[in-house]
């Protein structure tokens, strides 16, 4: 009787041996392969959600990089003009007429001095000395449309001449070198024989500047050279510009 009960026993724990158990027809190395699987799929969903945030981050860095090295956009001729006239402001420059028609009897055997002597966005102000006289101040000013000579023109007590504040704006882009000033409607007003007056400035950064005058359909026409490889000493303000 013990020996069938040990029998019995033995028989049932080789039965519980061959049983199958949930998933014993997949094989064993096809269940690692499935974990390998979505384990790979996992961290590859993981890592292009981190390449995606990598590429937007590198883009972003790459954008800016791609700005910091960019060249800056090239001045239009008259920001170039405006920005190499305030490259002289505080410094003073002798000149001497280079043209006359008719022969000038204003300015012969006078020093010609130009200081470029305040400046700012907006404007430059460059008082013209001939000799001892200090009544003349060019005016630039820059306007919606482009830019505005003037002449200030003052007596020695700082008050205005009745001959003043004539000119003109430009009438186009010009150049980076020259700037001309066809004369206004104001300038025709006060001076009528100036209706047609056409001044031009030219600046050769390191090299010369020059103040013209050509009268339209005539053959007035007037031409001081100013030397920009050296300066002099600045002159005293002029008339009416002390307080400035």
């Amino acid at each position: 009787m013990m020996e069938k009960r040990v029998e019995d026993a033995h028989r049932l724990r080789t039965d519980r041996r061959r049983r199958p158990r949930p998933h014993d027809d997949v094989p064993c190395h096809t269940e690692r392969s499935e974990s390998r699987r979505l384990t790979r799929s996992r961290q590859h969903g993981a890592v292009r959600r981190c390449g995606l945030a990598w590429t937007g981050v590198g883009l972003l860095v790459a954008a800016c990089a791609g700005s910091a090295d960019a060249p800056a956009p090239a001045l239009g001729p008259q920001d170039a003009f405006w920005s190499a006239l305030t490259s002289l402001c505080g410094q003073a420059f002798a000149g001497s007429v280079v043209d006359s028609n008719p022969p000038d009897t204003t300015f012969a055997g006078q020093s010609l001095v130009m200081h470029v002597r305040e400046c700012s966005d907006s404007i430059v102000r460059i008082p013209f000395h001939v000799g001892e006289n200090r009544s003349r101040t060019w005016v630039l000013t820059r306007t919606g449309a482009g830019l505005r000579l003037k002449h200030d023109h003052r007596h020695a007590d700082g008050t205005e001449d009745d001959v003043t504040q004539y000119g003109g704006d430009t009438a186009d882009a010009g150049t980076a070198v020259r700037q001309s000033f066809p004369a206004d409607s104001a300038t025709a007003a006060l001076l009528p024989a100036a209706a047609t007056n056409v001044w031009t400035l030219e600046l050769e950064p390191g090299n010369r500047f020059a103040y013209a005058l050509r009268r339209e359909g005539t053959e007035r026409r007037f031409r001081a050279a100013f030397d920009l490889t050296r300066t002099v000493p600045p002159p005293p303000p002029p008339w009416g510009g002390e307080s400035r």
